[in-house]
């Protein structure tokens, strides 16, 4: 039986595609419901409130990328896994950039995509024994997902949430890419551990001079009262 259940939204527009994800994800305990267009797909994650979105980027009507941005610009912060045929590293650092938690590239086997959902919902529901942790101007409370920066609420994607918790958790210790990529997603399934180097540039981005990142050059990243 699988750790986490929930409705998944499957927007996908190749049909033999849909039925397959549907097939597995079901198979594992999950409610399904599929959408092959744009703007249903959008319609539907704002009627159905789903766990979370496997979002296909090339489609019809409105591209995923697209529905991931207006979600996001709403304040939906459902996790989102991006599914597409393209391989390209710029497709996938803008698709984290406009908030998209996880990246998965056709050809796919359907048991990864069943994992990478689940893992999704842990990291997004997981509990905590020291559930508040606080690092300079920053206090993050992981059982109520919020983080707050001089008492200033600050949105953050589940990745990116759970990237700077895990960090958070360790001050002064230095994790090298291939580490958090383990820790954020469950596993190491990157080729390409650049990844990791986009979301701690959003994470700066909004932390602003607040930010404990510090980068440890040649090795990876840690957090600490001094930043960069």
């Amino acid at each position: 039986m699988p750790e986490s259940k929930g409705l998944v939204l499957v927007v996908e527009d190749e049909r033999n595609i849909a039925d397959l994800q549907r097939r597995y994800l079901s198979r594992e305990g999950f409610g399904v419901h599929v959408e092959t267009e744009g703007h249903a797909g959008l319609a539907a994650a704002r009627r159905l409130r789903p766990a979370a979105i496997v979002l296909d980027i090339a489609l019809p009507g409105m591209d995923g990328m697209e529905i991931c941005r207006r979600l996001r610009e709403e304040g939906d912060w459902t996790p989102v896994l991006f599914v597409t045929a393209r391989d390209e590293v710029t497709d996938r650092i803008l698709g984290l950039e406009l908030g998209g938690d996880d990246y998965l590239t056709k050809p796919f086997s359907p048991q990864e995509l069943v994992a990478r959902v689940r893992s999704l919902l842990r990291r997004a529901a997981g509990p905590d024994r020291d559930p508040v942790r606080r690092v300079g101007h920053l206090v993050l409370d992981t059982g109520r997902r919020t983080l707050h920066v001089d008492d200033r609420p600050v949105e953050l994607t589940t990745t990116e949430f759970n990237l700077l918790a895990f960090l958070m958790q360790h001050p002064g210790q230095v994790f090298t890419r291939e580490q958090l990529l383990a820790q954020v997603w469950g596993y190491a399934g990157y080729r390409d551990t650049r990844v990791m180097d986009v979301y701690v540039s959003q994470l700066r981005a909004k932390l602003g001079n607040a930010s404990p990142l510090r980068t440890v050059r040649g090795v990876g990243y840690s957090v600490s009262d001094g930043g960069r």
